[in-house]
C-alpha cells in the first residue's frame, strides 16, 4: 500500500500518542500505587480524604489513556504491516519491535489490573470514610 506524506505523518503521530497513552496509564497505575502507600502509612482521615480525591482525578486520566490506547490502536492496526512492519524490517528491527509490543501489552495489562484491584480498596475506604463522618 502506498502511503502519502501526509497520512505517514498522520500514522507516525498516532504512533506516538499511542505509545505515550500506554506510559501514562502505567505511570499512573505506579503514582496512584505511591499514593496508597502514602495513605496506608499517615493513617488519618485526611490522609483517606486526599487519596479519595486524587483518585477520582487520576480515574479520569486513566480512562482517557486507555481509551486512547484503544481508539489510536484502530489505526495502528491497519497500517502496521505496511508502515511500523515495513520500516522496522528494512532497518533489522524486527526483534526489538516484537520486545516493544511485549513490554507495551504488559504495561496495560497491568496497568488495567492495578486499577481494577484498587477499586477494591478505593469502596472500602469510602465506605470507612463515610462511617467515621455519620
Amino acid at each position: 500500500m502506498q502511503i502519502s506524506p501526509e497520512l505517514g505523518v498522520a500514522i507516525m503521530m498516532n504512533n506516538y500518542f499511542h505509545d505515550v497513552a500506554t506510559a501514562l496509564l502505567a505511570a499512573s497505575a505506579f503514582v496512584i500505587h505511591a499514593i496508597v502507600r502514602t495513605q496506608a502509612v499517615m493513617a488519618s482521615r485526611e490522609a483517606s480524604l486526599f487519596f479519595l480525591r486524587t483518585y477520582d482525578q487520576m480515574v479520569k486520566f486513566f480512562r482517557f489513556a486507555l481509551w486512547w490506547i484503544i481508539i489510536g490502536g484502530i489505526p495502528r492496526t491497519v497500517f502496521y504491516t505496511s508502515f511500523e512492519w515495513a520500516n522496522a524490517a528494512d532497518k533489522l528491527q524486527v526483534p526489538a519491535l516484537m520486545v516493544k509490543h511485549v513490554v507495551m501489552a504488559v504495561l496495560v495489562i497491568w496497568g488495567v489490573y492495578a486499577w481494577r484491584r484498587l477499586k477494591v480498596k478505593v469502596a472500602t475506604l469510602r465506605q470507612s470514610v463515610q462511617a467515621a463522618q455519620g
